[in-house]
């Protein structure tokens, strides 16, 4: 099983799709499962269930992080590739699902009781959200090349 592969499958264990993002690439930088759990556990349902940041893509910007963040002050040329990194897996991202915020990519506001049934109701968790965490998955793959 190969890493998107392992994302996907993480995800559709029941972790969320910033755990299972995270989960899956952080080992390879020396952080645990269990710390990458805990760190990303928060940022599922589009940051804490609020409708926002769609959590793959929260998830696949820890990574980002991860291979090429910033750890000197003075090292700005480090963070710009970094934040280039962002945009261009935030424009990949957009272009293969039309949006990074989880209400829009859901239809639905998850924040909301009401919109919390309606994604329940249409197995959107099982429908949408595994296409979203395999898109961010293969395009961390293109970025960590």
């Amino acid at each position: 099983m190969n890493s998107v592969e392992r994302t996907v499958s993480c995800f559709k264990e029941g972790f969320s799709c910033s755990q299972a993002l995270l989960s899956t690439y952080g080992v390879q930088f020396g952080l645990s499962r269990e710390m990458a759990l805990k760190v990303s556990s928060v940022f599922g349902g589009g940051m804490g269930v609020m409708g926002e940041t769609c959590g793959a893509v929260t998830g696949a910007f820890m990574v980002i992080g991860l291979q090429y963040g910033k750890i000197r002050v003075e090292d700005e040329l480090t963070k710009e590739k970094a934040y280039s990194l962002v945009k261009e897996f935030v424009d990949e991202f957009k272009f293969r699902n039309g949006s990074i915020i989880c209400k829009e990519l859901l239809g639905c506001d998850v924040s909301t009781s009401e919109g919390m049934k309606l994604a329940e109701e249409n197995k959107l968790f099982t429908t949408l959200c595994p296409k979203f965490v395999q898109d961010a998955a293969e395009i961390i793959e293109q970025i960590l090349e």
